[in-house]
């Protein structure tokens, strides 16, 4: 195995095992600011206890981003030099950013919500709820800026082989960073809420906190519905961008070998790269140019347009793509299922809809790797699109098996983090609103 797919395999681990973490953080930050509001404003003290009960899941999800979110420096620096080099300047900007600007103050203010509750007044508790979700919002802001650079690079110009800076703010907000931002904010809150109800579904079925968590169950069906449904609006507008600014991207994702007009959405087919075709495939006509284009007429790119080695693979994309696009109707379902049920007041008394839950809760997690995997594999070979191709980016120093020992320690040591982080929320989820309430109530005194 050559050097440049260790380094890739070892940065998808890395980066994928930790995108876990983020999107959690943006959906139960919502959930919580919520019901804190709730507390402040309507002295509800079933909501100060299930917000409380969440801070503590929160504490350990950030923990654990904070932990596999370190290794991602150290790829870039051990295994990708040639690409810091390259494009350092501007992709390091946003990334020092996030960490002064973003994490510091998370950090701060998640302290004292896991620590602070009997030590501050319920307006500053209230306030550090707020700071906790804006500034994991910043967060994602910043990491946003640097990914979307790489798929739609601006404001800048080539000086001597590197990326040198000349416009910030056209670099910053470049042609897919704030639909791109949306989509991933719309997908956290998708991640964290629905993670959120599935434990109300389980404290309910289990007969336990009822109140508190049919409380939870109302907050967080209500996030997870209204973000499923805004999504679907996201979802397309980003497809739109894609198609307009990393055209083969689009083509990969939808196995689109010819340019044409009145081009096919695929519903279902098996790529076959070599041949040029997609076998078995169900497709409906005219649908993806009008999709794009809001005109079965649009003239939409396929493969045949650019030089073979300028082109993505085409199993994954088409295939994280289609899933993706799956999962999320699979949410409006839901989504309207649960709005039905919460309007009629029935929610917390239908079995099935709890257990359905329950079981979704690994489904945006999915949802989220695979758009992921689509986004990243289908700008291949490019790591900075058009700019820098990724068998260039890789550090010309560092031998295949240093990767892949690398590659090994990090597998074992996300496996223990794994293992120790889901342990750990899984007793906290089985406490309870109340038995949590009652241990904090025992420490304070």
């Amino acid at each position: 195995m050559s050097a440049v797919f260790l380094a890739r395999l070892q940065f998808g681990l890395t980066a994928g095992f930790h995108f876990l973490f983020p999107p959690t953080t943006l959906g139960l930050t919502l959930v919580i600011l919520i019901l804190e509001s709730l507390y402040l404003w309507r002295k509800n003290e079933a909501a100060k206890e299930v917000s409380s009960y969440l801070v503590k899941i929160l504490g350990v999800v950030f923990v654990m981003g904070v932990a596999t979110g370190i290794s991602l420096e150290f790829a870039f620096g051990n295994n990708w030099s040639a690409y810091s080099r390259t494009v350092g300047d501007i992709f390091g900007a946003p990334l020092a950013a996030e960490g002064v600007f973003a994490f510091f103050l998370e950090s701060v203010f998640l302290g004292i919500l896991v620590f602070g509750r009997r030590r501050v007044s319920p307006k500053m508790y209230w306030l550090s709820a707020f700071l906790v979700f804006f500034a994991s919002h910043l967060s994602g802001v910043w990491i946003i800026i640097a990914n979307s650079w790489m798929q739609t690079p601006a404001g800048f110009r080539m000086e001597a082989g590197r990326a040198v800076l000349t416009d910030f703010f056209q670099a910053a907000l470049n042609p897919s960073t704030v639909v791109r931002f949306v989509h991933t904010v719309l997908g956290g809150w998708i991640t964290g809420s629905l993670a959120a109800a599935g434990i109300a579904a389980w404290l309910i079925l289990k007969n336990r906190s009822r109140a508190k968590a049919v409380l939870l169950l109302k907050t967080a069906l209500t996030v997870f519905a209204v973000a499923s449904l805004l999504q679907l609006g996201s979802g397309h507008a980003h497809s739109i961008q894609v198609t307009k600014t990393q055209p083969e991207k689009m083509a990969a994702f939808e196995a689109l070998w010819e340019t044409r007009t009145a081009a096919p959405f695929t519903v279902f087919g098996i790529p076959d790269e070599k041949n040029e075709k997609t076998r078995l495939a169900v497709r409906v006509p005219g649908m993806l140019s009008f999709l794009v284009g809001f005109n079965t007429e649009t003239r939409v790119q396929g493969l045949n347009d650019f030089p073979k080695d300028e082109r993505p693979p085409v199993l994954l994309p088409f295939a994280g793509y289609h899933l993706m696009i799956l999962l999320g109707l699979l949410f409006i379902l839901m989504a309207v299922w649960g709005g039905v049920l919460l309007a009629r007041k029935r929610a917390p008394d239908s079995r099935l809809f709890l257990k359905l839950l329950l079981f979704a809760i690994p489904l945006p997690y999915l949802a989220n790797e695979l758009g992921w995997i689509a986004a990243e594999v289908g700008r291949q070979p490019w790591a900075v699109y058009r700019v820098l191709r990724t068998a260039d980016a890789v550090s010309k120093v560092v031998p295949a098996g240093n990767v892949l020992f690398s590659l090994i320690l990090f597998t074992v040591i996300y496996s223990l983090i794994a293992a120790a982080g889901v342990s750990i929320i899984l007793r906290l989820v089985r406490k309870g609103p109340d038995d949590a309430a009652a241990t904090d109530s025992q420490g304070g005194h």
